[in-house]
Formats: structure tokens, sequence, C-alpha cells
């Protein structure tokens, strides 16, 4: 079992930072301002409103968006992979967001149901049969989650429309060095073209880019309860990147919809299973945003774990401060980073980020600790695998992609007990 314990033995983390309420900085919500830049006007929070409904809004005459809708303006969406985890995520958070409405859904395996059957727990919602992806019809659509497997989405969205935003939860358009995708993906990239166009999706990290973007890259889910504390921290050069080590454990929803004999109950209840211990995919593309950070390579320790629980990621971060540097630096460097996003909260004190505190939502909880080794540090950031993880974050990022408030239709509350 990897190490985790903080600190080791019956010595607690020190505390650090102040204690503002409710032991998280940034606690009071303020509504749209942590979305845009801090020279961009905020958005009061009477452009949210919630819906029961995926589609039942009055009809409205469109064209193809090519830029930010109006408040109110419906926004016509396809769903390519529907019957997987992420594209059950996608719906059920749909189901609150006031401008966008599912017109075309797909399943090659389900096509011909209806998505209440596959998935029982959305059947109250609206929607329109699956289909086929070859049968799809694209005309009267405006934007497209994508949320099929790895290594088949390239050549899909060469195909689709040139009109249409789109967000792929896939890792085909994650890696910009089309070589290095072909050396960790096992086969060469099918759309280089459209991967010179693809913009990396860590939202909180690039924004703008993402806001000015056609195809955006959903990150991975440990990518992103990684990159959220490091980048700030490689940029402000106050940790090395030299002895940069993770374990990070992730729900079996993290593995995906399809059968597989290593996943079922026999094989990973009352257990954890370190996998992908010197190959995982998610490495290159974790390294790839910290050396953005960094301005140099950068390359982990990197080990993931499955846990015998639904949802849910916590990835446990060993860095090495820079010299001169104290837990404390790290922590108000954090906290001047994230104090005003909604969705990125830094715990206060010696509080521990648990997973069971963001089921269901779109957050990231993240804290800092001091290690019993002198100049060392331990980060711990949780987040829900299938949401801030997946299709909560390609949610956020279409909202910004159309000129929306980043947290419509994301406001959702965890989940607890």
């Amino acid at each position: 079992m990897g190490s985790t314990a903080l600190g080791g033995g019956a010595t607690a983390p020190a505390p650090v930072g102040l204690a503002p309420k409710n032991g998280v900085f940034g606690s009071n919500l303020k509504q749209c301002s942590a979305f845009m830049p801090k020279t961009a006007p905020k958005v009061g929070s009477s452009s949210v409103r919630v819906r029961a409904s995926v589609a039942s809004s009055p009809q409205i005459q469109h064209s193809p968006k090519t830029s930010g809708v109006k408040s109110g303006e419906e926004v016509r969406i396809a769903v390519l992979g529907a019957s997987g985890y992420t594209g059950a995520e996608i719906v059920r958070l749909l189901a609150n967001h006031p401008q966008f409405r599912i017109k075309v859904m797909t399943a090659d395996r389900k096509a011909g149901e209806q998505f209440g059957f596959v998935f029982p727990h959305l059947i109250t919602q609206d929607l329109p049969n699956l289909v086929a992806v070859k049968d799809a019809d694209f005309s009267n659509v405006d934007a497209v989650f994508c949320c099929l497997p790895h290594g088949t989405t390239q050549e899909i969205i060469k195909g689709l429309p040139q009109q249409l935003k789109i967000v792929d939860l896939s890792a085909d358009f994650r890696l910009r060095d089309i070589g290095e995708y072909a050396e960790w993906y096992g086969h060469s990239h099918r759309a280089p073209e459209l991967q010179q166009e693809a913009v990396y999706g860590l939202t909180e990290v690039l924004r703008d880019e993402i806001r000015n973007a056609r195809l955006v890259a959903n990150p991975g889910c440990y990518p992103t309860s990684i990159q959220l504390p490091l980048v700030p921290l490689i940029k402000a050069k106050l940790i090395k990147v030299s002895n940069i080590i993770i374990d990070a454990k992730s729900g079996v929803s993290g593995a995906g919809r399809g059968a597989k004999e290593a996943n079922l109950y026999t094989e990973i209840a009352e257990g954890i299973h370190a996998y992908g211990i010197k190959g995982h995919r998610h490495v290159p593309e974790i390294e790839q945003g910290l050396s953005d950070a960094a301005e140099s390579k950068v390359t982990i320790s990197f080990t993931p774990n499955l846990i015998c629980m639904k949802r849910g990621m916590q990835s446990t971060m060993f860095v090495e401060m820079a010299p001169g540097v104290t837990v404390n630096d790290l922590y108000q460097h954090l906290k001047s980073t994230y104090e005003d996003e909604e969705f990125v909260k830094l715990l206060n004190g010696s509080n521990v980020p648990h997973t069971r505190h963001v089921v269901g939502s779109n957050y990231c909880f993240m804290n800092v600790f001091e290690d019993r080794i002198s100049g060392r540090a331990i980060i711990i950031s949780v987040i829900d695998n299938l949401v801030k993880g997946a299709s909560g974050q390609a949610v956020q990022n279409l909202n910004l992609m159309m000129g929306l408030p980043e947290n419509t239709g994301l406001q959702y509350q965890p989940l607890f007990p």
C-alpha cells in the first residue's frame, strides 16, 4: 500500500494559515466572480435558474452559435457516448442547466433504446432516444460533449461540422506532442491537424485559451486533482520539480462502465489495488502541465490505486520546498490563487480533505501539511472523479466557450452522508 500517512505515527499535521469561517477560504461562494479574469465584469446569481427537466423549455429559433450566447438563449447539445458513466453525468448535470438542451444522444450498442431504460435514475428527464453515431443528425446542434472511449474520438470529431463547439472527455486530444501520444496509446494520432487546434481544458488555469476555443480536450481525473495544487506552486518556484512523488486513489467508476474481470466485486472488494505503476497513461498529461508551469521538463513518480468505492479521488503529493520556503508560504500562495474560485477550496488549518465531502459536486478540496522530514510538505486534494474529474469540468468549459457564467448548472452541493 502506498505511503499516505501525514507525518507518520502519532504526529499530527501542523496547522497552517489563519482560520476563516466554515474551515474554507472563499466559502461565501461569490457568484460567478471566480469564473472570469478579475478584470471581467461579474455576473449576478440571477443569471442562473434551476429547472427539473433537460428539454422542457419553450421552443426558440436558432442558428449555430459561433460566439457568446445571450441569457436565456437555448444552446442545443449532442452527447456522444451517452451510455457510459461520464455521459450519464453530463445528463444529470444538464438537468439543472437553464440554457443547454440535449437534442442528440448516441450509444452504438444501445441504439434505439430510451435513455431512462439505460439509466433508470434519470428516467424523469425528457430526452431523445439513443442512436448510433453514424445515424446522428447534427443539423440541429450547436455543441457536443464527446464521451467516447479513448482512441475512438479523433476520427469522429474530424467528421463533425466545423461550426460545432466540442468538449472531448477522452484522452485523444490532451497531449500536444502526437509522437508522445503514439508512444503512450499504441497507435498514431488520426487527426493531427485537429490536435494543433485543441486547447487543454484545465479551467482554472487556462480560462482565456478555453474561452476562445472550438475544441477543448477535457483533462483526466488524476491530472485535474494533481495539477490544480501543483501548477501554482511550480509557477511561483516555491517547490522543487526534481523530486515530486504522487500517490493517488480512485473509485471504481474511473475504470468506466464496460464489463471487466478485474473490476468484478469479488476482485476489488475489501482491498486496495495499485496499477499502472510505471506506465499509467495520465503520466504524460500530468508532466505536460507541470512542465509548462516550470518552463522545463518535469518528471514525476506516480502510483495510482483502485479503491473499492463507487466514485471519488484523492491525490497525495509529496514535495520538496525551495530553499527558504515554508509550508505556510505554500499555503498562502494557494490561498491567494484560489480564494476567489468557486470550485477550488483550500481548507483551513489542519482540516484534511476527504472524498466523501465532494461526492456529486464540481468541487476540488485541498490542503497543505508539514512533513516530518525537514524541507518537505504533503499536499492532499480530493475531487469527484466523475464531476470535477470529468463531466462537471466539461460543462464548466462549455459554459466558458459559450460566454456563460462558469457555474451555470453546476451548483450542486456535495451529497453527504
